[in-house]
């Protein structure tokens, strides 16, 4: 078990051997959370990864929007009414 010292400003290296097992690199985040009486220091899953193609497959919300878009009668919106003039108001 690899011995570490806590800097004066706080700070510890962590080996190379575990950094390389947990594949930490420079600036990635981690998580540091009390468990009873010790530490446990634990890399930040990859939300980017874990998250990729959970909405493959499913049909797309952007699409359907832009046909809701089409759908819309015009005329309910005086204000972008081809009627109105460039000031946007009715005549």
């Amino acid at each position: 078990m690899p011995l570490v010292k806590l800097s004066s400003k706080g700070q510890l290296v962590i080996p190379k051997a575990i950094r390389e097992k947990l594949g930490l690199k420079p600036n990635k985040p981690l998580i540091l959370e009390m468990v009873d009486e010790h530490a446990e220091i634990k890399p930040l899953p990859d939300v980017k990864r874990a998250l990729k193609g959970i909405f493959k497959g499913r049909p797309s919300m952007c699409e359907a929007l832009v046909q809701e878009h089409r759908n819309r009668d015009i005329s309910l919106f005086p204000r972008f009414s081809p009627r109105a003039g460039k000031s946007g108001k009715r005549p």
